[in-house]
């Protein structure tokens, strides 16, 4: 898993560097997967922004959340993203493992 991390406007420290790869650990252990992690993060006055696009074999998903405090905008973010690659890994063993409608038209 390649992570890409950049700061807009902010420096990242390494405490803010452990802290996004320490709740990344936590999406690779639901989906093995995954290809690239970008996480930007951002400062707009007094939001504090953090979004990631996250490429999995095929599928792109994009996720951001604004709070006050960039540490729980990042577990915001984690939690959606950990959210949406959960449905799609259901979604992709759904379809996998459904024997409806190839073998039926074959018939």
């Amino acid at each position: 898993m390649n992570l890409n991390l950049t700061g807009r406007h902010l420096e990242i420290t390494p405490a803010i560097r452990q802290h996004v790869t320490d709740k990344l650990a936590k999406i690779k252990s639901h989906f093995d997967n995954v290809i690239d992690v970008n996480v930007i993060l951002s400062v707009e006055k007094l939001q504090q922004k953090a979004e990631a696009s996250v490429h999995i074999s095929g599928k792109t998903i994009f996720v951001e959340c604004e709070d006050g405090n960039l540490y729980v905008a990042i577990d915001q973010l984690i939690d959606k993203l950990d959210r949406q690659i959960i449905k799609h890994k259901e979604k992709f063993t759904a379809r996998r493992h459904d024997d409806s409608g190839k073998h039926a038209a074959a018939e």
